[in-house]
């Protein structure tokens, strides 16, 4: 179950039209899953948003080792969070 917070965040990484990654239009939320188990979802802020292809390649591609998907989906999550304060949806106080 989330919070109203949490489902604010989801919502607003949702709401980046474009991957943060390849610039594809049409993007999905993509929870790191960095110490986490089958079920076990991020916190939201642990989220990047990518299309459909680069959300399968950082979960599920052989392209990349295991070490390197999840270097380039901590990357798409700095990304995600520079888009998000850019886009005025993630205001520093």
């Amino acid at each position: 179950m989330s919070t109203s917070l949490e489902r604010k965040w989801y919502a607003a990484v949702a709401s980046l039209e474009n991957c943060v990654s390849c610039g594809e239009f049409g993007v999905q939320v993509s929870h790191s899953n960095q110490g986490r188990g089958m079920g076990q979802k991020a916190p939201p802020w642990e989220t990047a948003a990518l299309c459909p292809r680069e959300h399968y390649e950082v979960d599920n591609g052989k392209e990349m080792s295991q070490l390197e998907r999840r270097a380039f989906h901590d990357r798409m999550i700095v990304r995600t969070h520079s888009a998000l304060i850019r886009a005025g949806k993630l205001k520093l106080v």
